[in-house]
């Protein structure tokens, strides 16, 4: 266990007191608050932020954002750094800086708690999530790096959160508490409470992580984001494009189809934990139903996880035909290859192998689907007049909101 002057937490919060955004960092500030405002606005209505109404503001935009999980991922931690972040800087009157030590934070307590603390069954988003909530309102709250770690280990309590979760109306609250409680530790180390920063190394060291592991240097954000296509969990992104584009190469009649065989690396199933999904929360943890909705929809969107799309006839027999070939080993969610076969009717075998998915960093989003994403998460909302011509994919030629506007915005509809 290092020193207490050489803490994890004070380590973090030196390195996130002494932030200077570069042009890329901010770029990507940019895109991960358009991304998680238009994505917790698409999530306003749903039954589960309607429960988180009591909520103070940012747990509650946490809520939103996550509830139909398709806000953006860091692959290397396997953790929603948006949904944790945007909220914490939004609500605290913060703009990028503070979102950016946050999600810095996020991204290296994540990295150290490594595959195996996400494989173990613990939601990283929820525990590495607290004690980055913490930094970025400490940031925000323009406090000292002392104040800082003392914030990180204040929030160590809240930093927990488990798979079983997912499915449920559990998951996306789950993220709410852990802001909620990163935002209440930064407010108490402001107000002068004290703490003793090594707790972060211990609570890491007990949840299966590595203090020693956390690396500073690098962007902001190590390995930037991967910005979801699908409004699913990211383990699903990889299987529905392969068979989207196996669907898109020619004629497939999907009851012609006898048997669907998917290929993948052990591992990059941890988190699809529903195999005969009953509701649309479910049916995003589910390989077997998004196999059968990529088939069905074309573009598995909003409509494909509700519950009446669930329980579709069509789709449990789809889902029913699913063989699921897993291979030894994967530690990260697009480990080694997905290969899809659809076995016809006629006795023709069609194939397709698929390692990075569309939005994944490297295979990032195009300008179009970016925009198409935002723009159908923005339906049926007066926003003014907003023009989305010109948004963009990794870059934007000038942001969509401004950190104020932003704010606004989901005060306004959240």
């Amino acid at each position: 266990m290092p020193e207490p002057t050489d803490s994890l937490a004070r380590r973090l919060a030196q390195w996130a007191h002494d932030l200077e955004p570069t042009g890329e960092d901010l770029a990507l500030a940019d895109r991960s608050l358009a991304d998680t405002v238009a994505v917790a606005l698409a999530g306003r209505e749903h039954p589960v932020t309607l429960l988180a109404g009591g909520m103070a503001e940012a747990p509650r935009w946490a809520v939103a954002a996550h509830v139909l999980d398709f806000d953006d991922l860091h692959m290397e931690s396997t953790t929603h750094i948006s949904a944790v972040c945007v909220p914490t800087a939004l609500a605290l009157g913060a703009d990028a800086r503070a979102y950016l030590a946050g999600a810095g934070v996020m991204a290296r307590l994540g990295n150290a708690l490594g595959w195996p603390h996400y494989s173990a069954g613990w939601h990283a988003t929820c525990t590495a999530g607290a004690p980055a909530a913490a930094a970025g309102a400490a940031v925000a709250l323009g406090l000292g790096p002392e104040r800082i770690a003392t914030a990180m280990a204040l929030a160590v309590p809240g930093a927990g959160g488990v798979q079983r979760a997912f499915g449920t109306d559990a998951k996306s609250l789950q993220v709410g508490f852990a802001v909620d409680s990163g935002i209440r530790a930064a407010t108490l180390a402001a107000a002068g409470a004290r703490a003793d920063p090594a707790a972060l190394d211990e609570w890491m060291t007990l949840v299966g992580g590595d203090p020693g592991a956390v690396n500073l240097s690098g962007p902001a954000v190590p390995g930037g984001l991967a910005v979801k296509i699908y409004p699913c969990c990211y383990a699903l992104q990889r299987p529905i494009s392969a068979l989207g584009e196996l669907v898109q190469s020619g004629p497939l009649d999907p009851a012609e189809v006898r048997r669907i065989v998917l290929r993948t690396p052990e591992g990059t199933l941890t988190p699809l934990i529903h195999h005969r999904p009953d509701t649309g929360l479910q049916g995003k943890f589910s390989l077997e139903y998004a196999a059968a909705a990529a088939l069905l929809d074309g573009y598995p969107g909003f409509t494909s996880f509700t519950d009446d799309a669930v329980r579709r006839p069509a789709a449990r027999s789809l889902a029913g035909l699913v063989e699921i070939k897993s291979e030894p080993g994967g530690t990260w969610l697009l480990d080694g290859e997905l290969v899809a076969e659809l076995h016809m009717a006629s006795g023709g075998v069609a194939q397709i192998s698929q390692q990075f998915p569309p939005g994944s960093p490297a295979r990032p989003a195009t300008a179009a689907q970016f925009q198409a994403k935002i723009t159908d998460c923005l339906a049926g909302l007066d926003l003014g007049g907003l023009d989305l011509a010109g948004l963009g994919g990794q870059e934007m030629d000038s942001p969509v909101w401004t950190w104020q506007s932003a704010a606004d915005l989901l005060r306004d509809f959240c």
